[in-house]
């Protein structure tokens, strides 16, 4: 009996190195053109019924090793549900996961991927929801659409933006929690936040790295969250495009939304250390932090990033860069492929339903510092 294993396919990534029976040696594929790695999404079939082990080998000089310990993958028997393997370890640079189901094929991933036929699908159906409008800001290296919802009429100009780095799918799964709740003429929350802002929402930033099966970068291997100081066509279309739009429109506030393979926490990170910075942005920061850890149980604010020293941010980063030029509020969200260790889920982990929660979360935040925003502005 031998194991067939395939990742030709939307966001796949995996090589096969050994296999034996229902055993088998893999490796994760480098982003194109770069040496991250640690995004993984394949098949399995041909082991229905009996026990399977996987072994990831090259997990030590992943992009970040300190994300294995305590972690567990995620396996979909309908691409629809997705689960933590429980019997998921972590040794000697090496991740093994061990597992038994009842069918052929079963898939595995190291977040529940968001495929680029989900986006579509997304930004379709929003799309066509009364008050919203479309527009393609520009066109990625393999030619996809960097594709932007507007909706809402307020003054206040909101800025919404995920998947910079492609393999943290969380964050698109974030964005349809967003939209769907946006889309929602009859919440109560939605109206008052589309009476009094513009939304700008760019659910996926980083088509091209989605569909190669990237961690972190877009085709010709650029971290696309330290090109907003300057970006380019040659190397960042991505980020060239949505930062002309913003120029445009202006930005009062703005969110990145990211995943962290270490810290088994949902956090913000802000904009500490920009040049021109202001007791208002950081109240309105310190405000939304604090409203969130009120609202949901799945955020808090004590585990995170360390903060910049005065005058020492890196502004190549979109929070920094965005806080600077249009002196708003701008932060980033970043949420945990393990779990929210504060409160866990033995089956799921933190999961694409988790990340639409915490977004529904965000925008009743976000409404309840608006007299705030609105204030000085």
């Amino acid at each position: 009996m031998t194991l067939n294993i395939s990742s030709s396919f939307d966001a796949g990534n995996i090589r096969v190195v050994n296999q034996d029976g229902l055993s088998a040696d893999l490796e994760i594929v480098t982003d194109h053109m770069s040496d991250f790695y640690q995004w993984f999404y394949f098949r399995v079939s041909g082991g229905a019924g009996k026990e399977v082990t996987l072994r990831i080998t090259n997990c030590a000089k992943a992009a970040y090793p300190d994300g294995w310990p305590d972690y567990k993958a995620c396996l979909s028997l309908d691409r629809e549900e997705w689960v933590r393997i429980e019997e998921t370890s972590y040794a000697d640079g090496v991740l093994t996961m061990k597992f038994t189901t009842a069918q052929d094929p079963v898939w595995i991933a190291y977040f529940a991927p968001y495929s680029m036929e989900r986006h579509h699908d997304l930004v379709t159906s929003v799309a066509a929801q009364p008050g919203v409008s479309y527009e393609s800001l520009g066109k990625t290296h393999d030619g996809q659409d960097i594709d932007c919802l507007t909706l809402g009429e307020g003054p206040l100009n909101v800025w919404l933006y995920a998947r910079q780095h492609p393999g943290e799918s969380m964050a698109e799964w974030w964005m349809e929690g967003a939209l769907e709740k946006l889309a929602d003429e009859e919440d109560p929350v939605t109206r008052i936040l589309r009476r009094e802002c513009t939304f700008r929402i760019v659910p996926n930033m980083n088509p091209d790295g989605s569909r190669r099966g990237h961690l972190r970068t877009n085709a010709v291997g650029v971290n696309l969250n330290r090109e907003w100081h300057d970006p380019s066509e040659d190397k960042s279309p991505e980020v060239l495009s949505v930062r002309n739009a913003m120029d445009k429109s202006g930005v009062d506030f703005a969110m990145d939304i990211h995943g962290d393979e270490a810290i088994p926490a949902n956090f913000l990170a802000g904009f500490e250390g920009i040049p021109s910075i202001t007791k208002r942005q950081t109240d309105l920061f310190k405000s939304f932090g604090e409203t969130l850890e009120r609202l949901s149980p799945d955020f808090q604010r004590t585990k995170g990033y360390a903060m910049a020293a005065p005058g020492e941010a890196n502004m190549s980063m979109s929070t920094t860069q965005l806080a600077e030029r249009f002196g708003c509020v701008s932060m980033t969200l970043e949420m945990p492929f393990k779990d929210n260790f504060d409160l866990p889920d033995e089956v799921y982990g933190w999961s694409p339903q988790r990340s639409k929660y915490l977004a529904h979360a965000c925008l009743d935040a976000l409404r309840s510092i608006l007299p705030e925003l609105k204030a000085g502005r």
